[in-house]
């Protein structure tokens, strides 16, 4: 079994779903009480399946290095030393989140480098260099007007004011590095004892203009 928090933090019970708002400052970034046992979760992924955890198109280089120097000053302590020549494993290391950077496109922002430990039922070798709608194809509800309103969410985010939204939904295994191919149903019947919590937070970089979605993870029994 994946290492899982005690409880959930009492704004993702609040927060209405999806419910983006302002990202309040200081509060990109969390630790919480599971961050040890899952940082180490993370250390071993990345070092025994990296090509599962970590994309990379050239064009989102920039973008991660500065993404790293963003977050290497937000950190108290470093785990790991931040490694320029490695951002994404760098990043996967030293912050309890998941990041993907997202690059402006032909009217739509694709995904150009990612670090990815703890996926739910999907491949980050199935998304990366695809843009947001062919990202979002196995998703039922992720029809043209929503679609329309995420890209203008990306088009629209400042770099000085990051937004923040939640998802949640009963989970049927203690998985948190659950990765599924596209074509695999999307959640097998029975029952569903836990509860997983998806904090994202959109971001965008001030030098680059990539725009950063990141995810802190909360996996809690129900």
């Amino acid at each position: 079994m994946d290492p899982l928090q005690d409880r959930l933090p009492d704004d993702a019970l609040a927060h209405p779903l999806p419910g983006t708002r302002p990202c309040a400052p200081g509060d990109w970034l969390r630790r919480d009480e599971a961050f040890a046992a899952q940082m180490d979760l993370r250390d071993r992924l990345i070092a025994q399946q990296r090509d599962a955890v970590i994309a990379m198109r050239p064009e989102g280089q920039a973008a991660a290095q500065e993404l790293l120097a963003l977050v290497a000053a937000e950190v108290p302590d470093h785990r790991v030393p931040p490694d320029p020549t490695d951002p994404l494993g760098s990043l996967g290391r030293i912050a309890q989140e998941d990041f993907a950077i997202m690059l402006p496109g032909q009217g739509e922002h694709w995904l150009g480098a990612a670090v990815i430990c703890f996926p739910s039922r999907w491949q980050l070798s199935q998304k990366i260099g695809r843009p947001l709608t062919r990202i979002h194809a196995p998703v039922p509800d992720y029809d043209a007007p929503i679609a329309a309103r995420v890209q203008r969410l990306f088009d629209g985010v400042r770099a000085d004011a990051p937004l923040v939204r939640w998802n949640r939904l009963p989970y049927w295994e203690p998985v948190l590095h659950n990765p599924k191919p596209e074509e695999e149903p999307r959640a097998p019947n029975g029952p569903r004892p836990y509860m997983r919590a998806e904090r994202q937070v959109i971001l965008r970089l001030p030098q680059t203009r990539a725009v950063v979605f990141s995810i802190h993870t909360y996996l809690v029994r129900a």
